[in-house]
């Protein structure tokens, strides 16, 4: 596993793409990325865990968020990073990573490298404070059960997937989280939370002598992992090829679904799944399918290509075949390219470089050129691959209101 730390420039500077970061490694494994922003008024620190909701037990799905949310626990921290350092505090998860991302004054840079390192290198949990983060996310995953759109992704993915983590919820069920205990935070802590599964990325206008002598000061403690944590899954099973029909206790909700799997972020074919997607939701879109969206969502392991329809009918079906199966035309080629392309330059650097390490890719600059390489013909065969690949299907549907 790999670690990777940023620190970034806030918003207030742009990066170009073929900008670099100085890098450094510490004895213990941690990676340190220091872009140069002399523009910027902020100084941004990112500290990215290389592993997710992936690595949650099968039957305490959620545990990896309950970890992130046990770093930060209490809600004052976010107003210390507000009014004391002029900056912000912000903790992201998902299947890939879990990130800490902080911003400072340039002032105030060593105090926010302490503050960060502080929380993660000694986070400890007790019953007290877990029963606290299960409260907050049985309240969080009642909500997204009201939400239809999040029980019908949620369903899809199972019905595609499965087991495979990418088809089991990131967020968990009131069931795999009354499931877990302190003790299963604190062992997630040691196996993932090591320095040499994380990397940091410090940009803005700052002294990279002097971040690099805080980090080595206050991440220097921070332990390397005493075992690698496999990384392999079993393949999932080909999903039933019946439609699944969900009923919904809110009157005339509707969402379908049409799931197949995807590709990885490190594949070779990643751009054409982007601009495939783009593709087929521009033909949706224009047969009059106005509350159509398509996804094609990559990790670490290959993801799933889903198009999902609110509001729809059953018998989007036949439009989804003709969408997949239409020739493909320079035009529309072109245009899916050039939204993909301009969508892909807005990420930071940053993110790109820490991208890198999570999903084994490439240097940015080589990475996302491949977009830009992308052709119709690379479209076309993955175009042919969603068309033969088993596909899972879910209908979801509203109570009908009453008179």
């Amino acid at each position: 596993m790999i670690v990777t730390f940023i620190i970034a420039a806030a918003s207030s500077f742009v990066y170009t793409q073929s900008a670099a970061p100085r890098e450094e490694k510490l004895l213990n494994g941690l990676k340190l990325l220091m872009f140069d922003a002399p523009n910027g008024d902020k100084v941004t620190l990112k500290v990215r865990i290389h592993a997710g909701s992936a690595f949650d037990p099968q039957g305490k799905e959620g545990l990896m968020r309950l970890l992130a949310s046990n770093v930060f626990p209490n809600p004052e921290a976010k107003e210390y990073f507000a009014d004391k350092l002029g900056g912000s505090l912000d903790v992201e998860s998902n299947y890939d990573y879990i990130q800490i991302s902080a911003s400072s004054k340039p002032e105030n840079l060593v105090a926010m490298i302490e503050t960060v390192a502080g929380a993660i290198v000694n986070m400890e949990s007790d019953k007290e404070v877990t029963a606290k983060l299960k409260e907050s996310q049985l309240k969080r995953i009642a909500e997204l059960g009201a939400d239809p759109s999040y029980v019908a992704d949620k369903a899809a993915a199972a019905r595609l997937l499965g087991t495979f983590p990418y088809g089991r919820p990131g967020d968990g069920t009131a069931a795999s989280i009354n499931k877990i205990d302190f003790a299963d935070l604190l062992d997630a802590k040691h196996r993932f939370f090591t320095a040499d599964n994380a990397s940091v990325a410090i940009a803005g206008n700052f002294d990279q002598a002097l971040a690099f002598k805080a980090v080595r000061r206050y991440f220097g403690a921070w332990l390397k992992a005493d075992k690698l944590v496999p990384s392999t899954f079993r393949q999932p099973d080909d999903p039933p090829t019946s439609v699944q029909m969900i009923d919904f206790p809110v009157a005339d909700k509707s969402e379908v679904r049409f799931i197949t799997r995807g590709t990885s972020r490190s594949s070779n074919d990643f751009a054409a799944y982007e601009i495939a997607a783009k593709i087929v939701e521009n033909r949706l879109r224009s047969a009059g399918q106005a509350s159509v969206s398509v996804e094609s969502a990559e990790h670490t392991l290959p993801g799933i290509f889903v198009i999902r329809f609110s509001g729809a009918k059953a018998e989007s079906n036949d439009a989804v075949t003709k969408a997949l199966r239409s020739a493909l035309t320079d035009a529309e080629f072109q245009s899916a390219k050039q939204t993909v392309v301009a969508e892909l330059n807005k990420e930071e650097l940053s993110d790109r470089w820490l991208d890198a390490d999570t999903f084994r890719t490439e240097q940015p600059a080589k990475f996302y050129s491949r977009a830009a390489n992308t052709s119709l013909a690379d479209v076309q065969n993955v175009m042919s691959r969603l068309q033969k690949q088993p596909t899972a299907s879910v209908v979801l549907s509203g109570a009908k209101a009453s008179n």
